[in-house]
């Protein structure tokens, strides 16, 4: 029997509708979110993305404020734009796109933007509140992630989650996130990546397995216990198509799958949105 689609298409529409009762209550009282997004180059996919970010910002009602700057952009030209989003009281959250240019230090760039105003919950202030468990904004795609086997009942409290991939802004994080003491979390945690020798044979034992390491086809089905839960988080470009880190015969051993499309995507747009409403409402 094929696996259960973890489709995040209506997960994410069901949230998008949440956060346009909030932000129509937000617009009532005078206070209209606003986005700032920074695109540098024309990397065909990362312009994609922003669009698809400022499309769904206009559909709940969050203003987009945004800019487009060539792939020769200095690190100081990039700074001050930011500089001017921090200082405009019309934007309540900022989004840098990834990656920059050559020669342009990203950490530098994103460590610019003021944390109250970090959409991508990646700042090292809310990194650090994720590692403490004090309110903030969480990591889209990690908390994306959360959301959508919530919504698919798929056990995680007390069950071996693991974690292929080690990155900031899905591996590390998530891993945090999968461990606390939380609704659909509290999971034993095991993060592993393509360095370790014996990672088929923990990945066997996993419950649900995240696999985010951005190597098409890395996971197959002789990696996955039977009736485990599968999440592509990680992709990479084949010319123009878009490739999963888990091969298409996983899905005959899995409970539970994401598509090739349409899973993890649209949750961490949606909880870009979410970080966004938040970070106006906390606005007074």
């Amino acid at each position: 029997m094929a696996a259960e689609l973890l489709n995040g298409e209506p997960v994410a529409a069901r949230i998008k509708m949440e956060l346009t009762d909030r932000v129509q209550r937000l617009v009532a009282a005078g206070r209209t979110p606003g986005l700032g997004t920074i695109l540098v180059g024309d990397d065909v996919s990362s312009a994609r993305y922003v669009e698809m970010k400022v499309e769904e910002s206009a559909e709940i009602g969050i203003r987009s404020y945004d800019e487009h700057l060539p792939s020769t952009a200095s690190q100081g030209e990039i700074e001050a734009i930011i500089d001017r989003f921090n200082d405009d009281p019309n934007i309540q959250s900022i989004l840098v796109q990834l990656p920059l240019p050559e020669g342009v230090s990203e950490e530098e760039v994103l460590l610019r933007v003021k944390p109250e105003k970090d959409v991508d919950g990646l700042h090292p202030t809310n990194l650090g509140r994720l590692v403490m468990g004090a309110p903030g904004p969480l990591p889209c795609t990690p908390f994306g992630i959360v959301e959508l086997l919530a919504a698919y009942d798929v056990p995680v409290e007390g069950k071996h989650v693991v974690i292929i991939g080690r990155g900031v802004t899905i591996g590390r994080p998530l891993a945090l996130l999968m461990a606390m003491r939380r609704p659909h979390c509290n999971a034993a945690v095991t993060v592993v990546h393509t360095g370790i020798e014996n990672m088929k044979e923990i990945v066997l034992t996993g419950d649900v397995v995240v696999a985010a390491a951005g190597k098409a086809g890395l996971v197959t089905r002789d990696m996955i216990k039977p009736g485990a839960a599968v999440v592509g988080a990680g992709t990479t470009f084949l010319g123009r198509k878009l490739l999963s880190d888990v091969a298409e015969d996983v899905n005959e051993v899995a409970r539970w799958i994401t598509p090739r499309l349409g899973g993890v995507g649209p949750m961490t747009r949606a909880m870009l949105l979410r970080n966004a409403v938040l970070a106006a409402e906390k606005v007074r």
